[in-house]
């Protein structure tokens, strides 16, 4: 089964509601950037809820999401679009604790309990739409929920699972995003609670192979979701040889002598993928004469 998200109303257009399958997407990331089990789950978490809030947008928009914790893996970066396509990496990958009390994944001591989650929405416009609140759990969930009510407005829950096998792959991952919309009657908001409280952790309903449709029939109840479409989800970067080709020659002619003389070439390699690019010295020297180029 590939990556998909889909979108959804429930009793009757009160809530909104969104879920998404990343198995793959968290798969491809874990792989790219050898992540260990506990940085895996931390950056699987954060790329679905992403991914989800891409879908939110529209067009061409995309966003950044910045996870800025006091715990030991450092920031994690996360870019989404509208298309369902998401690149994210962990500053430390390398990363280890027992399991918490709980018998899982210690992902709050991994992020840390104190400092930020930012969100920068590129809306296509000349400014952009940044959004900030402080980290109230580290577990990433928490913290998401926390942002929708504190920066958006939006009551809303986050649940994110990502499971990871005995040998560092993803066996599973996924999560939703049910919002209120403004209006909700009361006795929806309880019966939501109530299937929210009985619910078994998403990361067991993922692992019992629930597909995005079915993850939110089993919180919302199956007669209350309208399943309005579905969309794929990928690991996607946008990075190319050309693009840091261009961040070279901006760097001007005499850096550009200074990698040939020092180096004799000059090696780039993207955050997000980690794929390298190689340029050699008669690169740089057309690069030489393109920088000498009038703008």
């Amino acid at each position: 089964m590939s990556d998909y998200l889909v979108r959804a109303l429930a009793f009757n257009g009160q809530v909104r509601a969104f879920a998404a399958r990343t198995t793959d997407m968290v798969s491809e990331a874990q792989r790219r950037h050898d992540t260990w089990p506990i940085p895996s789950a931390a950056l699987g978490r954060s790329m679905t809820a992403a991914v989800m809030m891409g879908a939110m947008l529209k067009g061409d928009d995309k966003l950044t999401v910045k996870i800025e914790g006091n715990g030991p893996a450092g920031p994690i970066i996360i870019d989404a679009n509208a298309h369902g396509e998401a690149r994210g990496y962990i500053t430390n990958p390398h990363v280890h604790f027992d399991l918490n009390e709980q018998g899982k994944l210690d992902v709050r001591r991994v992020v840390g309990t104190e400092g930020a989650l930012t969100v920068v929405k590129d809306l296509g416009m000349r400014d952009f739409f940044s959004g900030q609140v402080p980290i109230v759990s580290g577990e990433i969930a928490e913290d998401f929920t926390y942002y929708y009510a504190t920066s958006e407005q939006v009551p809303s829950s986050v649940g994110l699972g990502v499971l990871v096998n005995p040998d560092n792959t993803i066996l599973a991952a996924g999560g939703f995003i049910i919002q209120l919309m403004p209006g909700t009657e009361d006795e929806t908001i309880t019966e939501i609670e109530g299937h929210l409280s009985r619910m078994e952790p998403v990361s067991k309903l993922i692992e019992r192979g629930l597909s995005p449709e079915e993850l939110l029939k089993e919180i919302l109840g199956e007669d209350n979701v309208q399943i309005l479409n579905q969309q794929d989800v990928s690991f996607s970067c946008n990075c190319s040889k050309e693009r840091f080709g261009a961040a070279i020659i901006s760097l001007g002619p005499d850096e550009i002598r200074d990698m040939i003389e020092e180096d004799g070439g000059a090696e780039a390699q993207c955050h997000f993928c980690m794929e390298q690019y190689h340029y050699n010295v008669d690169e740089l020297e057309t690069m030489i004469d393109e920088a000498k180029r009038p703008n």
